[in-house]
């Protein structure tokens, strides 16, 4: 009968999870928790993960108090959290170390800061020291900069900091998984980012600043310029006709008498930029820099730029010659709320029909995203914001 009820390793890891899960202060990291595989490893000196799965010592695990291994735990589920082992590979191959160090400092922060008073988590101490990595200068930083900072003071002479004793860091990951498989896990960890946000804000404990970095990481990396250019040449481009009034000069030397491809120029492009009060002029002069650069490239005839919050506050025309000076030359109006149907609106009453209509904005617009749309029309979404619009395609500005 005591044989039955003898807490054994496994029993211990598991007891100690489930704990965690239940606890309204892990909300944040609770979809993290239940990703990738636990294991009990003889071994295993320490602790271990390769970006997916975890392994724990024996030895490890049994001498650890519950509060010491549950910092354990969550200090793995971080590395998963913030992709440490893929997203900084390239610090490990330039220094492994450093590298190691950088990541464990960023984790051990972001902890201790989840629960300064350890009422459920505590850093496990050897010989009366911390086994982890711990400064509160690198407070705020990601490993890159810390790394940069370690790397620096051990050219400078100094040790670059001391060694970690918590837990090992396999940068070469799971050779198993194929390159879907890891696109499906890169997945899986968004997904637990957001189901962790969800439990947070059910449980009301607020973690303002992790849960902000948290919804960073969900924000698409793309470069939203790349993504603007991409829409509007895509809906927009002149369609080429070829004519024989001018035969094509690289082929008359050849005797090759070939027609020449001219390009008509689009239509209308419209540009609805929100004024309710969150756009800042630098972001606006850069956006609409950005505009005038690619109308060279697509040459339509006219942009109407609009400016809106709860109704069209401003309507500007530029034809093809003046999209260069939009930038010095636009007035901005408005100022008022924010209802993107008023756009919609405004272009049914005027009887304007562009080819396509982009749009930027804070995203913060309720259920109204303009009804229906009688062109392609492109979210440019700014301050923060990580809503994706139901209509249309989103690219996030940075």
């Amino acid at each position: 009968m005591l044989e039955a009820t003898k807490m054994t390793e496994e029993r211990k890891l598991q007891k100690v999870k489930i704990t965690l899960l239940r606890n309204p202060q892990v909300a944040l990291l609770s979809g993290i928790l239940m990703v990738g595989k636990t294991f009990i490893c003889d071994k295993t000196p320490t602790a271990r993960t390769n970006g997916r799965d975890e392994w724990y010592g024996r030895a490890f695990t049994k001498k650890l108090k519950e509060k010491e291994l549950a910092f354990v735990i969550m200090h793995e589920a971080s590395h998963k959290m913030y992709r440490h082992l893929t997203t900084w590979k390239k610090l490990h191959d330039e220094d492994h170390r450093l590298a190691n160090m950088a990541c464990d400092y960023v984790v051990n922060l972001m902890l201790k800061n989840l629960d300064p008073m350890e009422s459920f988590m505590a850093m496990p101490m050897k010989d009366g020291k911390p086994m982890g990595l711990i400064d509160v200068r690198f407070k705020g930083m990601n490993a890159k900069q810390v790394f940069d900072i370690l790397k620096k003071e051990q050219e400078e002479g100094g040790g670059g900091g001391e060694g970690n004793e918590l837990d090992d860091h396999d940068w070469d990951g799971d050779p198993g998984m194929t390159d879907e498989e890891k696109k499906e896990f890169d997945r899986e960890i968004d997904q637990a980012i957001r189901q962790g946000i969800i439990n947070n804000r059910k449980h009301g404990k607020g973690a303002g600043d992790l849960e902000r970095e948290l919804g960073d990481m969900l924000k698409p990396k793309v470069d939203w310029r790349e993504q603007l250019r991409e829409f509007v040449k895509s809906v927009c481009a002149g369609k080429d006709n070829s004519t024989w009034r001018r035969p094509n000069r690289r082929f008359i030397g050849e005797g090759i008498y070939m027609p020449t491809l001219v390009s008509e120029t689009v239509g209308r492009v419209l540009i609805a930029v929100d004024t309710s009060g969150s756009i800042g002029g630098e972001q606006l002069d850069a956006f609409l820099s950005e505009v005038a650069a690619l109308c060279e490239q697509v040459r339509p005839e006219f942009v109407d730029l609009l400016y809106w919050d709860s109704r069209v506050a401003g309507h500007e025309t530029y034809d093809s010659a003046a999209t260069p000076n939009i930038v010095s030359s636009t007035k901005p109006k408005g100022g008022g709320g924010t209802s993107p149907s008023c756009i919609t609106d405004y272009l049914r009453d005027k009887k304007i029909d562009p080819e396509c209509a982009v749009v930027l904005t804070d995203g913060y617009v309720g259920d109204d995203w303009g009804g229906t749309w009688r062109c392609p029309v492109l979210w440019c979404i700014v301050g923060g914001n990580t809503v994706v619009a139901p209509i249309g395609k989103t690219v996030h500005v940075q």
